[in-house]
């Protein structure tokens, strides 16, 4: 079948294997189009970006557009991820679900500043990530073309894709026995492939990156504060710092005594189950405050209608549909909640855990004087006598009626 006539195209460029490939694949297969690599910078470290224009420029791309992200990805799109509660499946704190929607829109903004037909990702047919970038593509620039090189080349493994760069005497930093396939951003790092496709196989230290091995960490523990604003990180340790400071500044604390890892098999989008470590030292710090200075300011049933807002929000953040109305209303309910979530959390860091050890806040619900075991002037105990009848009242009428039914049937008998 014939290829779509594309004229200029920008692609999502890391310099990695796969798109280190889709350079030189694009310039044979679709014959005339200009090329225009573009990187998001989320956090990942400098080093995963020197040198990255120079080898997109080297490849075949006519330019390299590089775009700081790092303050916009943790203010606008993980913070307000945390005022909903989101934890995918229990334990995923979302870390390269949360990067996607901004990567995808920078790279749609560049398209249309350059005047491209087209966009292009190096994702494969198997992952989340396609699903995460063309949805975003649909909802931002539908008249815009897809390209995705793993649905249309013949090429099926990490060896094939070497070859390929040998044949066209390409460099690259990539080998046969670099196993591991990594995605990191300022919020975490995941790893996949290698010995963890056997699900039985215990991750061996090579695995982990970013946070040191709970079995060597310090043997004293330590105390971190986290201070809120109406939902939002605002310091640590008092130290006043933007939202992407106080991430690092926390990833590196709780780094250190080896905080926020995870092994988990996860059901993805596509249908099929896959196993991943991710480490995600700082947000595990984060979540876990938040959710405990919530505890103190939001009563029974906001506490409950948040929960559920954070049980649907995951699935929204998993799946790819943050520019969808469903996630303006999820995300405009958590801040409302998120008003009242002001105030300070010490959470204690020792091999591996982090644990809320003090919490307080000016819209605290909490009263000692209410609820003391000792003697008070405000609660009157007699008075649960009459709550807990009204409270019952249903189940006290279900039961007198069955005894009823049940007595007018054996004077029948």
């Amino acid at each position: 079948m014939a290829k779509k006539q594309i004229k200029k195209v920008v692609l999502a460029y890391s310099g990695g294997l796969d798109t280190s490939a889709i350079i030189p694949w694009l310039k044979e297969n679709y014959e005339g189009c200009e090329i225009i690599a573009f990187a998001a910078d989320v956090g990942q470290g400098e080093e995963e970006l020197i040198g990255l224009r120079e080898k997109a420029l080297k490849t075949g791309a006519s330019e390299c557009y590089i775009v700081d992200l790092k303050e916009e990805f943790i203010a606008d799109y993980v913070f307000p991820t945390i005022t909903t509660g989101a934890v995918y499946e229990g334990e995923y704190l979302l870390g390269t679900s949360m990067a996607r929607p901004i990567i995808a829109k920078a790279q749609v903004e560049v398209a249309l500043r350059v005047g491209a037909d087209a966009l292009c990702h190096g994702c494969t047919g198997k992952g989340n990530d396609q699903v995460r970038f063309e949805g975003t593509f649909a909802a931002l620039a539908p008249e815009l073309t897809v390209i995705a090189p793993w649905r249309e080349w013949d090429m099926v493994s990490r060896e094939d894709l070497l070859d390929y760069l040998a044949a066209r005497d390409i460099q690259t930093t990539a080998s046969a026995t670099k196993i591991y396939s990594r995605d990191a951003n300022a919020w975490h790092i995941s790893h996949e492939g290698g010995e963890l496709e056997d699900p039985w196989c215990e991750p061996s230290k090579g695995v982990w990156t970013l946070t040191t091995d709970p079995e060597d960490a310090p043997n004293q523990a330590e105390r971190v504060m986290l201070s809120f604003e109406e939902g939002k990180l605002v310091a640590v340790n008092d130290e006043k710092l933007s939202p992407y400071q106080a991430v690092m500044k926390l990833n590196a604390i709780a780094g250190a005594h080896g905080v926020g890892r995870i092994d988990i098999v996860e059901n993805r989008l596509v249908g099929m189950k896959s196993r991943g470590c991710y480490e995600t030292p700082g947000g595990t710090v984060i979540v876990a405050a938040y959710k405990a200075l919530e505890t103190l300011v939001l009563d029974k049933a906001a506490l409950k209608y948040r929960e559920q807002i954070g049980l649907e929000f995951s699935h929204v953040m998993y799946d790819g549909r943050w520019f969808t109305p469903l996630n303006e209303a999820l995300l405009a309910g958590a801040a409302s909640f998120a008003k009242k979530v002001t105030g300070d959390i010490v959470v204690k860091l020792y091999k591996g855990q982090a644990t809320v050890v003090q919490r307080r806040s000016p819209n605290s619900l909490y009263s000692e004087d209410f609820a003391t075991f000792g003697a008070d002037d405000v609660y009157d105990q007699s008075h649960a006598e009459g709550f807990i009848r009204l409270y019952s009242l249903s189940s006290r009428i279900s039961t007198l009626n069955q005894k009823a039914r049940a007595l007018k049937e054996a004077g029948k008998a």
